[in-house]
């Protein structure tokens, strides 16, 4: 074999031979005309940008631009990023964010920022973390944005029968009321029932308890029965579904997720004073949790977000009080008393705004009244006249949409009423009549949807 003999001048250099080192290794030089070089070797170094298959399309390496930001590509299998939606207008209730809780939504128009802290569909709540106040929260149970209910009650007197219809007006135009359908046969009464306590969940309205009148079986019993009927059907009938614990004339309340009824001091001994609850996620009978400090009937009922009140009252002819009670939603007691109303009355419609409720009407010690008053559920306190209704009576029902609070019926000098009149929670001017009920009534139930 033939030997080949190579200088050092004819090593790793021009036209001369490529000589690994001592170590096995090539030396450092130029090979930029090497090909065929497979990219899994090449273990350091930088490659020219120019030499890599960069782009936007399918297979590419994608390059920040010279501010270090990704370009405009489809991002929507990247994880790990906190959702934010940039809008125009704010989030609404039905805003169901894919991201669930902790989702950012920016209002690109007013400069709002909202997080989503309760992520329950359709009943979501978008709490305003920016320089804003107003967070968007479901429309508290007691409150309605689209009809008022008007269910049972009495007929004018001297029949005083019991009427078993469900009427409904409608809270977005000013009208008159139509009848929907019927409450159910109450404890084989013909007639329905009266003065019992109304409440209402996202999907259905409730009455519990209540009384008969001339024309029920028993003539002017007392009754127990729970009854529900839907909101969704344009004509609907109720139906019972159990049966509260106290027994007679009662007042209704309601939380997010439970009906409430405290007894007016009517009805057979030791229920005249209970505090009776019910849920709206089955149709159940109601347990009794607490009691009154002072039974009394024809109080009024009111709900907060987080306490029922009962208020005012009479324990017999010339006897009124003033009395506000209140009771713990969110653990079952006793009711305190927690401030006083302006006068002492009884038989008065209940509203409520999300920071006061509203009591309206009334019976006094001589005459009936004209007065609206509030008090704040914010914390305990005694009511004060902030307007006046169109005429004085008492026995009307309250019920109230998110921005009024509804009289419907009662008892004016003359007889039965079939008025329904309305007030701003906003303003507080006084009352304006703004339709009729299809017949004259009294103690019937308040229900809003």
């Amino acid at each position: 074999m033939a030997i080949i003999s190579i200088s050092d001048s004819q090593k790793n250099s021009a036209n001369g031979v490529l000589v690994a080192d001592a170590s096995s290794k090539i030396p450092a030089i130029n090979g930029s005309q090497i090909t065929i070089l497979s990219a899994t070797n090449v273990s350091s170094g930088t490659i020219a940008t120019a030499l890599l298959d960069t782009g936007l399309t399918a297979n590419k390496i994608v390059l920040v631009d010279g501010s270090g930001n990704l370009p405009v590509v489809d991002g929507s299998q990247l994880t790990g990023i906190v959702s934010l939606t940039l809008s125009a207008s704010d989030p609404t209730i039905s805003t169901n964010p894919s991201g669930g809780l902790g989702t950012e939504w920016n209002n690109s128009t007013s400069g709002e920022m909202y997080i989503c802290t309760d992520a329950t569909a359709g009943a979501n709540v978008w709490t305003n973390v920016g320089a804003g106040t107003d967070n968007i929260a479901p429309v508290p149970m007691w409150q309605g944005t689209q009809y008022g209910y008007s269910a049972g009650g009495f007929t004018q007197p001297p029949a005083y029968q019991i009427l078993n219809r469900i009427e409904r007006f409608s809270f977005t135009t000013d009208g008159n009321a139509v009848d929907v359908g019927d409450v159910a046969k109450t404890n084989g009464s013909p007639g329905g029932s009266a003065a019992h306590g109304g409440a209402s969940s996202k999907t259905h309205g409730y009455i519990a308890g209540g009384t008969g009148g001339a024309n029920s079986s028993p003539a002017w019993g007392y009754f127990t029965d729970i009854e529900k009927w839907a909101f969704a059907s344009a004509t609907t009938n109720a139906t019972k579904i159990g049966d509260r614990f106290g027994v007679g004339q009662c007042v209704g309340h309601m939380s997010d997720t439970h009906g409430y009824c405290s007894t007016d001091g009517t009805g057979p001994a030791p229920s005249n004073s209970t505090i009776d609850k019910y849920t709206f996620a089955a149709d159940n009978n109601a347990t009794d949790v607490g009691g009154l400090v002072y039974p009394r009937y024809g109080v009024t009922g009111t709900s907060s977000t987080t306490h029922g009140y009962t208020c005012g009252g009479s324990d017999g002819p010339g006897n009124k009080y003033n009395y506000i009670q209140k009771f713990s939603f969110a653990s079952d007691g006793d009711a305190t008393d927690s401030g006083n109303l302006v006068d002492t009355h009884y038989e008065g419609a209940g509203n409520g705004s999300e920071t006061h409720s509203y009591i309206s009407g009334g019976y006094n010690s001589s005459a009936k009244v004209n007065v609206i008053q509030k008090f704040s559920t914010a914390a305990d306190s005694n009511a004060t006249d902030v307007a006046d209704m169109t005429q004085a009576m008492w026995g009307g029902r309250g019920t109230s949409s998110t921005t009024y609070g509804y009289m419907i019926g009662g008892r004016l000098n003359g007889g039965y009423t079939d008025r329904i009149e309305k007030f701003n929670f906003a303003t507080e001017l006084n009352a304006t009549d703004v339709g009729n009920l299809a017949q004259q009534t009294q103690s019937s139930s308040g229900v809003s949807y």
